[in-house]
């Protein structure tokens, strides 16, 4: 339900409409949901492949399947976290953070996007030392484990998916999952190459491909949740077109300014805005109208509308409150 609400300020009149907000930040019990549960299920069984990784790894002599551990390990690390940064959102405003807790999800996002960065210089220093200084390798014992890694980085990744395109904390635990994926078919490729052709340069060299690709995934996923962070407007959403709906949405309004769009977490879309109206226009038609068209073409359910009857109050401090033809 839209609750509306009108003050004083400068002299003027302004009502504010508050919308639907989009990210629910109310408990869904002390438990895990669905989607955190999907985390949860994703961290135990990377945990478990990380510690089978590393045996294999001391068995067979692969440095390989070591440095595919500590991959692992990195990312049971990112997946633990994600599971955190899911279940903090859900707690409900408090007095400090009137918004709640929705943004730890986008900052688990941001860091799991930095951790890629800081595995990627690890995959790739580990690569040219491998390239120069070649060990043997047990292949057969390499091939099955590499081959179980991946397998169950498989369920993990099909696990994950589906997730919302705004939702980057479970995009940075998919993130993870997918650099474990690539490094267990370079470590099943390499394992069959070092059998079949005695190609130790193979691992190293496929591990370097592999490294390539994680950084561009990375570089795209710290973009995003630095994006969001930095209130940007959200992908997909340009402010001249909105500004031009809503000045289109009623006959009362004038000129809309003012305005700012930004997304608080997963889906959450925002807005607040400044409406001018004519001289016989009316606020509460306005309200409804402004609040129709960001709620239904540009799915902005939070939104706050200020009310000018005349010239923008804020013009001192750097209001476009002029009419735009």
């Amino acid at each position: 339900m839209s609750h509306t609400h009108g003050h004083s300020h400068d002299h003027a009149d302004h009502a504010h409409e508050h919308g639907a907000h989009g990210h629910d930040h109310a408990h869904e019990g002390a438990g895990l949901n669905g989607r955190e549960r999907k985390l949860a299920f994703a961290f135990v069984l990377t945990a478990l492949m990380m510690i089978a990784e590393a045996v294999g790894g001391l068995w067979s002599g692969s440095l390989a399947l070591l440095a595919d551990a500590g991959h692992m390990l990195v990312d049971a690390l990112a997946l633990l976290l994600a599971v955190l940064g899911a279940w903090m959102a859900r707690r409900p405003a408090d007095a400090r953070r009137s918004y709640g807790y929705g943004r730890v999800e986008v900052l688990a996002g941001f860091l799991n996007a930095l951790t890629q960065f800081a595995l990627v210089a690890f995959i790739a220093y580990e690569a040219i030392e491998r390239l120069f200084t070649p060990t043997p390798i047990l292949s057969g014992v390499m091939f099955i484990v590499a081959l179980v890694g991946l397998v169950v980085n498989l369920v993990v990744l099909r696990t994950l998916h589906g997730h919302d395109h705004d939702d980057v904390n479970v995009a940075g635990a998919a993130l993870h999952v997918l650099g474990d994926l690539l490094g267990s078919v370079a470590a099943v490729l390499a394992a069959l190459a070092v059998r079949w052709m005695d190609w130790l340069w193979a691992d190293p060299v496929l591990s370097l491909l592999v490294s390539l690709l994680i950084l561009n995934s990375a570089w795209r996923l710290l973009r995003r949740s630095a994006h969001i962070l930095l209130e940007g407007v959200p992908e997909g959403l340009d402010t001249g077109e909105i500004e031009i709906a809503l000045r289109e949405s009623d006959v009362s309004i004038s000129n809309v300014h003012h305005l700012h769009v930004w997304q608080l977490a997963s889906g959450s879309r925002m807005a607040t805005v400044h409406a001018q109206l004519h001289d016989e226009g009316n606020g509460a038609t306005a309200i409804a109208a402004i609040n129709r068209v960001l709620g239904e073409r540009f799915g902005i359910r939070h939104v706050t509308v200020q009310i000018d009857p005349g010239p923008c109050p804020d013009h001192t401090r750097g209001c476009a409150g002029q009419r735009r033809d």
